[in-house]
């Protein structure tokens, strides 16, 4: 009994430390499993995100297609609105999957900003379908919808955690090649 007592601190210690040990390894794979779940939540949005931002500029290189057929845009590829309505229509069609999953898995910010970029758009789409001509006012909308988009791409960019990208405004040659 006197041997037992005389080994009892380092059994207690032995007991201790594996003790520890447990504690620490779970602990470890309980933060591990925390950090991948989320980085696997954040690859999912990204595709969300992604995926509604392709199906509204469908909707917008439409548009402006559209709109150079009635003189209001310089695209080079116009498109009379009789030939761009089944288009347009696939592409209001497929906005709202692609909406609903935003809603899903989005952050309350970027489902904001979403509905000012697509409502944009919706007001781009009006413009065209009473076939307006004006140029000025077209002008307008294209600003309004660049700049809606910019604040999309930066509440995506806020949610993921992701350095500032590029405004996606691109300064256009002039035709003197200048």
């Amino acid at each position: 009994m006197v041997e037992f007592i005389q080994q009892l601190p380092a059994l207690i210690g032995v007991i201790v430390g594996a003790l520890g040990s447990y504690l620490a390894i779970t602990r470890g794979d309980r933060a591990r499993f925390q950090r991948e779940q989320a980085a696997r939540w954040d690859e999912r949005r990204l595709t969300v995100y992604g995926d509604y931002a392709r199906v509204v500029k469908q909707a917008v290189t439409l548009t402006y297609r559209v709109a150079a057929h009635l003189g209001n845009d310089p695209h080079p590829h116009p498109l009379t609105p009789e030939e761009a309505a089944p288009h347009l229509a696939e592409a209001a069609i497929a906005r709202d999957p692609a909406g609903e999953a935003l809603l899903m898995l989005g952050t309350p910010d970027v489902v904001d900003k979403a509905r000012v970029w697509v409502l944009t758009v919706v007001e781009m789409e009006r413009f065209l379908r009473a076939g307006t001509h004006d140029p000025d006012a077209w002008s307008v909308l294209l600003d309004r919808q660049r700049t809606t988009r910019e604040g999309y791409y930066q509440a995506v960019r806020r949610d993921l955690a992701l350095p500032p990208g590029h405004s996606g405004r691109w300064r256009l040659p002039s035709a003197d090649g200048a």
